[in-house]
């Protein structure tokens, strides 16, 4: 079956590679239109669709990714600095405009169905076939922590080809060979004569020169910005409290909005009274709202505060949910559904041969449960919209500008070319933000708001309670292990709502997803472990919740089950946990560096004092290897997270300050996760509200931390994400080595106090 997969992802492949050809081989390698030109301003020139030069030597880089704390804004100005001869402090960051110039092709080429370490003639003619697809389909997203791997080349080449078109100015200026001529800090010297112009000065008629068609970009051993902790482009701006985020938006003749939308998730509204709320002071008009999206209503009003109020006060009956009224339906629909074979993405051996004889003694069967958990990014969902002569403007942050231009577009009627997204910063996002729901609601009561401009901001209720959820799965598992203690066979599978069926009729209402998601898998099937006998295969449970992307999405799933099962192996063959790994990674180097790395860092295998214990886990997600050890202490208050050390291998450091931080920030939010936060359903809707029942680690229970950033990985691998998965396990793994209870379902608190 695995085979058959793979293969279908060839023909897909090979079709997206024949549709290019359809196309017009030309069609395809011609470049995106640069989409600056038409917005320059007076003296001001453009070289390519990622760098501007202002008269006044101004320069500006555009980082056409969601900056939503990971410091992305920082990193991809670093790679048009590094080739420009210019540090950091000297460049302006913006984000853009919505452009297929700015396409990423990264995030539909890395979520092909093979593991990153699988180099084999059809993987990689899948990931070029899928690249083919991702320069038509041009879609502009911040997400699978792809932002880096995508621009590492194309915004090197970018800084480059500005460089050479200006040394090629100056040349002309000068006399002299371009060749001769050195460029740093904004200007382009003539060693020989000492004259040099600035990069302003030079950029109107460079601009004007072909740009060259072979370019050299820098050695490592040459790097001065890259490969070195920088100072975050937007610090200044996040510490003065400057109005960068879509919430802080401001425009002249401003309305302001808020939606109610039926809780029972897809339910219709039945009736809906607002005679009352409408009389309200500063009230000026109750919307009703219905899309493939949700149904209910929007309120418009002098205020948010008087939008709140107005929206409490009416009167609506809610239609029913299409789904299980509760969590215990709904944990029956996964039980239920783990009847079927399922996509099996990976079957090595003959599974079912080594189970039907298997002692007992010598056989682990588990099942393991996590709950659907929501974003709850600390900026509520929010969005402004403008619809004014046929123009829409949307401000919004985001992490798909176009997907979301094209939805909003074609709500308010009018073409894509006459919709304007500006990308503001994101006050957190964690895949939430990759949906257009808020923007889409935005512009239906700007449609309603003749012709003024509308702030619509969510409550947090309203946030928590309609979010696109990290889907609850069940994972059923078993183990026959060998006279050594070793895994002999190991089978598992895993039952989940489809992220992708639920993620694509919301773009694009008319299609279907087909063929495997990969997303159920990921963390299971592409974990570089040799066994002998070794079979994934992935459910899709029919729940009609809303599920979506949720920071490391599948492995933020399977990296719990994958790593916490892992750990009853080690405990029943009675071998340690992370002499467990390293045989069974060793064919995997990269793999058992990582894992040796961590273990040197923390110590592990020392002899702790009673009371304290730790837990190991691994998993290779995004391209990045990744071992985590946490180390947990009982105290009279309950279980306390004292330090957790991280290794992870990016193949190569960009910025390891930012890669550092990303680490520590996805593990604290994997081991938020884990401690307490879940969200369950009664009567249709989400019981959780806000941060008293959804909460996350507060400051007082953070832990220490270590991290080591390795980089012998022979691929770049994505970083945002990848400090999450290995989180979960370690907890959980720690927690069983200190009190001998192994708990299965998360979160952790149902069994277990955490100080």
């Amino acid at each position: 079956m695995a085979g058959k997969i793979a293969r279908r992802t060839f023909l897909i492949g090979a079709a997206a590679v024949a549709g290019g050809v359809a196309f017009g081989y030309y069609s395809y390698r011609k470049p995106f239109p640069n989409p600056l030109e038409g917005e320059l301003s007076d003296g001001e020139a453009t070289f390519n669709p990622y760098v501007k030069i202002a008269p006044d030597n101004t320069i500006t880089v555009i980082a056409p990714r969601a900056e939503m704390g990971q410091g992305v804004a920082t990193t991809l100005a670093a790679l048009v600095a590094e080739e420009l001869d210019l540090d950091l402090s000297a460049l302006k960051v913006e984000h853009g405009p919505v452009a297929s110039a700015y396409a990423n092709i990264a995030i539909l080429r890395d979520g092909l169905p093979f593991p990153v370490f699988d180099e084999s003639t059809l993987a990689n003619l899948a990931r070029d076939g899928m690249a083919v697809v991702g320069k038509f389909l041009a879609v502009q997203a911040t997400g699978g922590s792809t932002t880096t791997v995508d621009a590492f080349d194309k915004m090197r080449h970018a800084g480059a080809a500005a460089r050479e078109m200006l040394k090629a100015a100056a040349a002309k200026e000068f006399g002299v060979a371009a060749a001769t001529l050195t460029t740093r800090d904004g200007k382009v010297t003539d060693p020989a004569s000492g004259r040099s112009l600035t990069y302003g000065e030079l950029a109107a008629a460079a601009a004007k020169l072909a740009p060259p068609t072979e370019i050299a970009l820098r050695e490592r051993s040459e790097w001065r910005v890259l490969g070195k902790p920088q100072m975050r482009t937007d610090m200044h701006a996040k510490v003065t409290g400057q109005p960068i985020f879509g919430i802080d938006v401001d425009l002249p003749d401003m309305v302001f909005g808020t939606v109610r939308m039926n809780p029972h998730l897809g339910g219709a509204v039945v009736s809906l009274d607002a005679s009352e709320a409408e009389k309200m002071p500063g009230v000026i008009k109750i919307v009703p709202i219905s899309t493939h999206l949700g149904n209910g209503y929007g309120v418009l009003a002098k205020s948010t505060w008087h939008a709140f109020q107005a929206a409490d006060a009416v009167k609506v009956e809610w239609g029913t949910a299409p789904y299980p009224a509760d969590s215990a339906g709904m944990w029956q629909v996964l039980a239920d559904a783990a009847a079927q074979n399922g996509s099996v993405m990976r079957n090595e051996g003959d599974v079912e041969v080594q189970f039907a004889d298997a002692p007992r003694e010598r056989l682990i069967e588990a099942e393991y449960r996590v709950p659907f958990l929501a974003h709850a990014a600390m900026e509520p969902m929010n969005a402004t919209a403008w619809l004014k002569d046929g123009v829409l403007d949307i401000w919004a942050p985001n992490q798909a500008p176009s997907l979301l231009r094209t939805l909003c577009a074609r709500e308010a009627g009018v073409g894509e070319a006459q919709c304007n997204v500006h990308v503001t910063y994101l006050g957190g996002g964690f895949g939430r933000r990759l949906e257009a729901d808020y923007a889409l609601y935005a512009t239906k009561l700007a449609q309603a708001a003749d012709g003024r401009p509308v702030k619509v901001t969510w409550t947090r209720e309203e946030d928590i309670t309609h979010d696109t959820y990290r889907p609850a799965a069940l994972g059923r598992f078993r183990a026959r292990l060998d006279e050594t203690g070793m895994p002999l066979a190991v089978d598992l599978k895993v039952i989940a709502p489809s992220i992708m069926a639920s993620v694509l009729p919301r773009f694009y209402p008319m299609l279907s997803a087909l063929g495997p998601d990969k997303t159920l898998t990921d963390g299971l099937f592409n974990q570089p472990y040799t066994i002998a006998n070794y079979r994934v295969a992935g459910v899709k449970a029919e729940l009609a919740v809303p599920v979506g992307f949720w920071r490391s999405v599948g492995n933020s799933v399977n990296g719990f089950l994958h790593e916490a099962f892992m750990d009853e192996i080690a405990t029943a063959g009675g071998i340690d946990p992370v002499e467990l790994r390293k045989r069974l990674m060793a064919n995997y180097p990269t793999a058992v560096k990582v894992v040796e790395k961590v273990a040197a860092m923390s110590n592990w295998g020392e002899k702790l004092p009673a009371g304290k214990a730790k837990g190991f886990a691994f998993t290779l997600s995004f391209g990045s290897w990744v071992a985590e050890v946490v180390q947990v202490a009982e105290t009279p208050k309950g279980i306390r997270i004292e330090k957790v050390w991280i290794a992870a291998d990016v193949g190569t450091a960009l910025d390891p300050g930012i890669i550092e931080a990303q680490l520590t920030s996805g593990a604290i939010f994997g081991l938020s996760a884990a401690m307490g936060q879940e969200i369950t359903f009664a009567d249709g809707m989400v019981e959780q509200t806000n941060f008293h029942d959804f909460d996350a680690m507060r400051m007082s229970q953070c832990p220490a931390f270590e991290v080591a950033v390795l980089e012998n990985a022979p691929k770049m691998g994505g970083v945002g994400e990848i400090g999450t998965p290995p989180s979960l396990p370690a907890l959980a793994n720690a927690v069983f080595a200190l009190t001998g209870k192994r708990i299965r379902a998360l979160p952790l608190n149902k069994e277990v106090t955490f100080a």
